[in-house]
């Protein structure tokens, strides 16, 4: 996985509550066998009108076209739990989302792929999406070694974020890497353990 220490980036505003995982990747884009071609999936039904781009759709605005970011509304992701929304969102190039608060097997996903997922209290994430809704103000840099996200001329913003997750994303690593950083120690359990019951 790509590690995340230090992003600045476009950040797109997208405020809408329980957004669900059919919205972020509809169920015809569940179909290919590897996970090639998923960008064009996201948000597809509002991505797109009659397979041109909605000039309506914040994504496809000049200003937000490469956005690095999401600043979303409350419990983004429920629904099923397909993994191909947080595939679908890292191949067109999102980073990180920001939120107050997300469903659980979306937030399971995002971490094992290495989006990084910010929790926010309320007030702040409404103050996030009026600010990232202006063009001008639509840059934002987030500080995962700092825990900040910052912008010229706002305050910072500290965020919290689980030791061992933020541990796993800044080094670019999923659950198989960072269980193989202990190699060693399982390879000795292993020899121990056999040694102590040989009839296993």
């Amino acid at each position: 996985m790509r590690p995340f220490d230090v992003e600045t980036g476009i950040a797109a505003p997208y405020g809408a509550a329980n957004v669900d995982t059919d919205v972020i990747m509809p169920k015809q884009f569940l179909k290919g066998i590897d996970r090639s071609g998923l960008d064009k999936g996201v948000f597809f039904d509002q991505r797109f009108l009659h397979d041109q781009p909605n000039p309506g759709f914040i994504l496809n605005q000049a200003a937000w076209q490469q956005a690095a970011f999401l600043v979303v509304g409350p419990n983004f992701g429920c629904g099923s739990s397909r993994e191909h929304a947080v595939w679908g969102l890292m191949q067109l190039g999102i980073r990180a989302i920001i939120g107050s608060s997300f469903a659980g097997i979306f937030f399971d996903n995002c971490q094992r792929n290495g989006l990084l997922l910010i929790e926010l209290p309320e007030p702040e994430i409404a103050a996030l999406l009026a600010r990232v809704s202006h063009p001008r103000h639509n840059r934002l840099t987030i500080n995962l070694g700092a825990q900040r996200i910052s912008a010229d001329g706002m305050a910072d913003i500290a965020f919290e974020i689980d030791g061992l997750r933020k541990a796993a994303i800044l080094a670019g690593q999923d659950a198989i890497g960072v269980t193989l950083q202990r190699a060693a120690d399982i390879a000795a359990f292993e020899q121990r353990y056999l040694g102590e019951r040989p009839w296993l």
